[in-house]
């Protein structure tokens, strides 16, 4: 059998009241139940929230271990390999949606340019236990999906759009509206990394789709984030194969055809000089 990657779940996957719905919620005591597969690493082609009410453990998005506790709320965006460890008293919610439903509604770049979808910013938002503002809009989008009615999707759509609206203000606004390009400008071009990555390795490249000078992109990515667009493509494609390095049984050469690289020798020595360390290395230690 050909080893894979860790899989990629649909929306389709995760059946509810009614069928084919872009969108989906749960608690999350009952989802891992109907659903023991999500407990192993996997990504979805949808966005999902996280809110934890109760209970404890650990989530690891994109090799990364964050703490789970009351009030914490994750965000995931397309392609994000996560899988978590919980303890049995762990209650919360899930809310699955696809960019197509959200952006029906609400057109234009309102949702790429939320802080906490981008790279630039962990995916976790820890609130306090106690706090009402954005848990009561999660429990009514589970009443919501729960209990079909008339203009069900509209309803959970403009409950959705309240929580993400909430949740971006626990968020530093940009001092001045230069700034406020400034990000959007980055998180454009973080989306566009995660589309082209296998395919696009020059900062050229990116300037171009953006309608920018590489030099701009360059300026900005060091006044924004203290790196460079090269550093930033770098560690999208190191990303990338450490999460199939580390959550599938592909050998090395199919991990580098998989990123786009047609001498595995080539990306051996990528790999080592961008963490210090050889991909057979790097699966050992994981």
């Amino acid at each position: 059998m050909k080893p894979t990657a860790p899989p990629v779940l649909a929306l389709a996957s995760f059946p509810g009241p009614l069928a084919h719905t872009p969108y989906y919620c749960d608690r999350l005591e009952q989802h891992v139940v109907r659903f023991p597969h999500v407990n192993a690493p996997h990504a979805h082609d949808f966005y999902l929230l996280l809110y934890i009410t109760e209970g404890a453990g650990t989530h690891t998005v994109d090799l990364v271990t964050y703490e789970l506790r009351p009030g914490s709320l994750f965000f995931l965006a397309p392609g994000q390999v996560h899988h978590w460890h919980l303890t049995p008293e762990t209650r919360g919610f899930v809310v699955f949606f696809s960019a197509d439903f959200y952006l029906f509604r609400y057109p234009g770049s309102g949702l790429y340019d939320f802080p906490f979808f981008d790279s630039t910013h962990p995916p976790v938002l820890y609130l306090t236990p106690a706090e009402m503002e954005i848990r009561p809009l999660i429990e009514r989008l589970f009443a919501e999906f729960s209990s079909p009615q008339a203009n069900q999707a509209e309803v959970f759509r403009s409950y959705l759009h309240l929580c993400l609206e909430l949740a971006a203000r626990h968020y530093a606004a940009p001092a001045t509206a230069e700034a406020g390009l400034a990000q959007q400008q980055i998180r454009q071009f973080g989306a566009l990394l995660n589309q082209h990555y296998r395919t696009r390795r020059s900062v050229r490249d990116y300037a171009a789709l953006l309608h920018v000078t590489a030099n701009h992109l360059n300026a900005l990515c060091r006044r924004v984030l203290n790196k460079t667009a090269s550093d930033l493509i770098h560690e999208r494609i190191i990303t990338e194969a450490q999460r199939l390095l580390s959550h599938s049984a592909l050998g090395v050469a199919q991990v580098a055809y998989e990123l786009g690289f047609e001498d595995a020798s080539y990306f051996v020595r990528y790999f080592r000089k961008y963490t210090g360390t050889t991909p057979e290395a790097f699966r050992q230690q994981r």
